[in-house]
């Protein structure tokens, strides 16, 4: 345990940052999930979940949470495979 009041506090805040981001983490991947889910069922509604998870991939890279190029790429793999279930 720190001793020293600021390293008391860098641990608290560390300890808080750290649960928002887990439950980023974890709508995050609930929301890609579920946009997956929709596209390989070819659900009416993947559209709208593929505008979430692109919401949500863009807000998590935004905060830090998941670098700029990983959201990047899960969005254009997620969108590659809407893509192929509309042309069908």
């Amino acid at each position: 345990m720190p001793q020293i009041k600021s390293a008391k506090k860098a641990l608290k805040q560390a300890k808080k940052k750290t649960l928002e981001n887990d439950k980023v983490k974890r709508v995050l991947n609930a929301t890609i999930k579920e946009t997956e889910k929709a596209l390989a069922e070819g659900k009416e509604d993947m559209t709208e979940l593929l505008k979430k998870s692109q919401k949500t991939l863009a807000k998590a890279a935004k905060k830090g949470i998941i670098k700029k190029e990983n959201a990047a790429r899960k969005l254009s793999r997620l969108a590659k495979a809407a893509q192929k279930k509309l042309k069908k």
